[in-house]
């Protein structure tokens, strides 16, 4: 009896050794696994695997790839991409960015652009802004591919601005080609005048869609009108 209890006691503790050799061999893999992904080198952010998409024309995609690369050579793993994505938020044009791990070394960029809608007289030049009125840029000449938007850059005319933009905005391509001019005393007295001198009075942004189909319409059946006045679009006016 005695060396079978003796017996079994051994094989206890053989078994209590072996469970704590598994133990302490699982925690070196996961405390090496957990070097390897958040302190070595074999995962950190490499220069040459930084990827940024969707510039567009408004922003600076070597300033976005500085904000990015100043992380090389910290594992990906320890990169606060949270913090990243709001310095990238505060460059000029940036409307939206996604910031995303690559696997094993990279970092995936890919921006949301505020592209230039119109063109704004401001003094002696022009002020390009996106379909929300945010600033873009600027020129001393208005792009020919853009309507120029006469109302003032200030606080008093935001909602006329936002107004005409708002037009400008709901034209398929093929009519916002053909706007030259656009102009907002008020919020509800939104005028445009296409390149071939027709007038188009939108009054207020409401009802854009119903207005837009019937100006295209009168374009067509009305085709010596010099003015068309869509404020009311169930009963518009030609002349």
């Amino acid at each position: 009896m005695a060396d079978r209890l003796a017996e079994r006691s051994a094989m206890r503790r053989h078994r209590s050794w072996r469970v704590v050799v598994a133990l302490v061999l699982v925690l070196a893999l996961l405390g090496g696994a957990g070097w390897v992904a958040g302190w070595s080198d074999l995962l950190a952010l490499e220069r040459s695997e930084v990827s940024v998409s969707g510039e567009g024309t408004t922003v600076d995609a070597d300033a976005v790839r500085e904000v990015v690369e100043a992380s090389a050579g910290t594992p990906l793993l320890r990169i606060d991409s949270g913090a990243m994505r709001r310095e990238i938020l505060g460059l000029r044009g940036v409307k939206d960015v996604s910031v995303e791990r690559s696997w094993p070394q990279g970092m995936d960029v890919v921006l949301t652009s505020r592209e230039p809608v119109a063109a704004v007289p401001d003094g002696g030049r022009y002020v390009l802004v996106d379909a929300e009125g945010v600033h873009v840029g600027s020129r001393q000449k208005a792009p020919r591919r853009l309507p120029v938007v006469s109302v003032p850059l200030d606080d008093e005319s935001v909602g006329s601005l936002q107004a005409a933009l708002a037009v400008v905005a709901a034209l398929p391509t093929h009519l916002a080609r053909e706007v030259e001019q656009v102009s907002a005393q008020t919020q509800d007295d939104v005028e445009t005048v296409l390149r071939d001198g027709v007038s188009v009075r939108w009054g207020g942004a409401g009802s854009l869609p119903l207005k837009v189909e019937v100006v295209q319409t009168l374009r067509e059946v009305a085709k010596d009108a010099g003015v068309i006045d869509v404020s009311s679009p169930e009963l518009p006016v030609t002349r």
